[in-house]
């Protein structure tokens, strides 16, 4: 795996890739923010050596290089999942490509049902802490040691500065910011009301299905992650609606503007 991480490096070394020490993940619905980057290069994945496709259908597939005000930034227009079928190693394989190049800190948004019933959907809700319940680890086999500690610690998986920077912010913007646990599932299939009144009962406030298998990786590579969901649907067990795809997409959009307004002002005090 680091051979091909590499040569991944390598290939976005000769396009420039390596001047930036911030970059963005953008998950589902969440792709808007590359209007707000002045654009300098734009790479599909597949032409990425070893990188994955991205097979979800909101998810662009491109790996863009530009700025945010005088900040150089790397976003992903797009990321993996474990229940598109990748291995670990794949889902956190651009993560380990960023902290390559240079990265330093990295922001991760997501999608995320809400099982907090205090919160409505379209709010925003910071990360402080999560619960892994997706089956593999992506620091799992003897290749990981070669990206840092397999028994990494993960007593402050979130940093506290950026997590503080990102507070700052959404207050200077007025700007609803809850701050609460997500847990990661495997999916693709929703939860039962059953499994919410687990979930919850765990002390979860909030399901999805990607994001921590990246942050461990971050937290092994010695890299600053933060993270932000977007609560698109209320998962009450007593009042669970079916689930409509495209409403939740639509929430996600709505949102997207007030995430949008947080990162930005965040990076450009970076």
């Amino acid at each position: 795996m680091l051979e091909k991480v590499e040569e991944a490096c390598a290939f976005l070394k000769n396009h420039g890739y390596d001047q930036a020490s911030i970059a963005i993940i953008l998950g589902t619905g969440l792709g808007g923010l590359v209007n707000e980057i002045n654009i300098e290069k734009s790479i599909d994945y597949k032409d990425i050596p070893y990188f994955p496709i991205s097979t979800v259908e909101s998810h662009s597939g491109k790996l863009i290089l530009g700025t945010i005000g005088s900040k150089k930034v790397i976003a992903m227009q797009g990321r993996f999942h474990y229940y598109e079928g990748y291995s670990m190693d794949q889902v956190v394989f651009p993560v380990r490509v960023l902290k390559w190049l240079g990265v330093s800190s990295l922001f991760i948004s997501n999608a995320a049902g809400c099982m907090n019933l205090t919160w409505n959907k379209g709010e925003l809700m910071l990360i402080t802490d999560h619960i892994n319940l997706q089956p593999e680890n992506p620091l799992r086999g003897v290749d990981s040691g070669k990206f840092g500690p397999i028994f990494t610690d993960m007593s402050e998986p979130y940093d506290p500065e950026l997590n503080d920077k990102i507070m700052v912010a959404a207050n200077k913007l007025d700007i609803l910011l809850n701050k609460g646990v997500y847990v990661a599932v495997p999916g693709p299939s929703l939860e039962t009301k059953a499994e919410y009144r687990f979930l919850r009962n765990a002390g979860a406030d909030v399901v999805g299905m990607s994001t921590v298998p990246e942050v461990i990786a971050a937290n092994q590579m010695g890299l600053r992650v933060a993270a932000i969901s977007v609560l698109t649907d209320d998962c009450d067990p007593d009042n669970l609606q079916p689930i409509n795809i495209q409403e939740i997409l639509e929430t996600a959009a709505i949102a997207e503007k007030s995430l949008i307004s947080i990162i930005k002002e965040v990076v450009v005090s970076m």
